[in-house]
């Protein structure tokens, strides 16, 4: 293999991450991977050791998936004696993969953009994904990988050839943001909104902002920060970008002021159009997925192309390829006993804000002649006190947006039943496994139903025992109906 090929060759790779090499490394590595059930030959296997597991005692297991060497912990390496595969040996595991990390930044020449948000983070990474990718090549974090691993795993596997890499970075407490974009150290950072998301462990939702405000602590001297001109925490989080030293604050929206504006928008049940203001220079855009909120992220990833140097053009054209991630409003027409029927998985943790997207999404649905909007929604996680006010007000979107039937799954959510009345409510269940059977039986042609609860539910899992039990179809149900208006001021 021809030296270029290495993402890092062996020297490069030891000097970064401090380490001591044993026994006959190759030349270079292809990858770097923490996993050893998706490991790739020739790739770097990390011995982590988590919570629950540690990467050490898969290390025989990485040899015979074909990793061209392990980095591995001084203090397991006796234990190790018996593995015939070449070892970087360092003194932390995890510690030295940042410090891969931050060699892979340092000799970067990329657009670095940071993504943070309560809602639809990993949604407007992806878009940006693609919509970048017409522009040249990027490397994007890997599912939600947003954590104290996740961030540096993508900084380490970042080629020295990247046009743009885009790194979304999560927390669920304070002071979680800032050492990781301290590593990312961006040129651009966005926040997309501020919501009532891991409320649990923070007093307020401003608490929540000044978290995530710490995304812009990390941009690089002369970069942007990039904020949501229609969230009601807008001045706030202006202030602290402000005080943490952003020189130029720009902002995405429809309200007076936006610097990259939504002018009007049109809504369907499968998509949406949009005319976007971007430096002066109007662009009508196409989104094949329905949701204001996909406007508004999709907004935000124009103003990101905009900073970033990408062809408007071409990243206008590319939105046409984007459709809904798994468990992030993805469709399936599937067919029950007398017809076909539509479900929407929006099974992707949740929030109040997201449960309100995903219910306009499930409102605006085609429903048929004797279909029913029908919502199976489960507990919202780490809310803490704020648990039962917050899941009893998700009746006025469930009312607002027609929803004709509420199923109710886990133990918070309970209280939300009393508010529907028994006309709407259709019952509640202890989980996802008890409710199966009974929309197994009440399913019928010309429905439209949608699911979402936080991750420890497992509603993706009642995704698919539907789709187990309801084959696939390709009819369309019913026609486009579409809702437009003017975007505002």
């Amino acid at each position: 293999m021809m030296e270029q090929d290495w993402l890092w060759d062996s020297d490069a790779f030891i000097s970064a991450t401090n380490g001591r090499p044993v026994g006959d490394l190759p030349e270079g590595i292809t990858g770097i991977s923490i996993d050893t059930r998706t490991l790739q030959p020739g790739e770097a296997y990390f011995a982590i050791k988590g919570e629950r597991m540690d990467g050490h005692d898969f290390v025989s297991a990485a040899m015979k998936a074909g990793a061209g060497l392990a980095v591995v912990a001084e203090e397991k390496l006796v234990a190790l004696g018996g593995i015939k595969l070449p070892l970087v040996v360092v003194r932390d595991v995890l510690g030295a993969m940042r410090r891969l990390g931050e060699a892979a930044r340092a000799r970067s020449r990329a657009q670095i953009i940071a993504v943070t948000g309560s809602v639809g983070k990993t949604t407007t990474k992806e878009m940006m994904r693609t919509v970048l990718s017409a522009s040249g090549k990027v490397h994007a974090s890997a599912a939600s990988f947003n954590n104290h691993w996740g961030v540096p795993l993508t900084l380490a596997r970042m080629p020295d050839d990247t046009r743009f890499g885009i790194f979304e970075i999560g927390m669920n407490h304070p002071d979680e943001i800032r050492p990781l974009v301290k590593m990312v150290r961006p040129h651009v950072a966005m926040i997309n909104n501020v919501a009532a998301a891991h409320l649990g462990a923070f007093k307020s939702i401003d608490e929540i902002a000044h978290a995530k405000c710490e995304i812009f602590e990390g941009v690089v001297p002369g970069g942007y920060g990039l904020i949501n001109r229609d969230d009601e925490r807008y001045s706030l989080q202006k202030k602290l970008a402000e005080q943490a030293g952003i020189e130029h604050l720009l902002s995405f929206g429809e309200k007076r002021g936006a610097d990259f504006k939504l002018k009007s928008l049109e809504e369907t049940a499968q998509g949406s159009r949009f005319v976007a203001v971007i430096n002066r220079k109007e662009f009508d855009v196409t989104v094949n997925a329905p949701g204001r909120h996909l406007v508004q992220n999709a907004l935000a990833v124009l103003g990101v192309a905009s900073l970033c140097g990408a062809d408007m053009e071409k990243s206008v054209e590319a939105f046409k390829q984007i459709v809904p991630e798994k468990g992030r409003g993805r469709r399936h027409r599937l067919k029950a006993r007398d017809g076909g029927f539509l479900l929407i998985d929006e099974s992707y943790n949740a929030n109040t804000a997201s449960m309100a997207a995903a219910l306009r999404v499930a409102g605006m649905a085609e429903k048929g002649a004797k279909g029913r909007r029908i919502a199976v929604l489960g507990d919202m996680r780490e809310l803490g006190s704020n648990s039962e006010r917050l899941h009893r007000s998700l009746a006025g979107p469930i009312s607002e947006n027609g929803i004709d039937l509420v199923y109710t799954v886990g133990e918070e959510i309970a209280v939300l039943g009393a508010e529907l009345g028994p006309g709407v409510h259709a019952g509640h269940y202890a989980d996802r496994d008890a409710v199966m059977p009974v929309l197994a039986k009440s399913l019928r042609a010309g429905d439209v139903i949608m699911l979402k609860a936080s991750n420890g539910l497992g509603f993706a899992k009642l995704v698919d025992m539907l789709r187990e039990n309801f084959p696939e179809v390709e009819d369309a149900l019913g026609t486009q109906t579409g809702r437009k208006g003017k975007a505002g001021n």
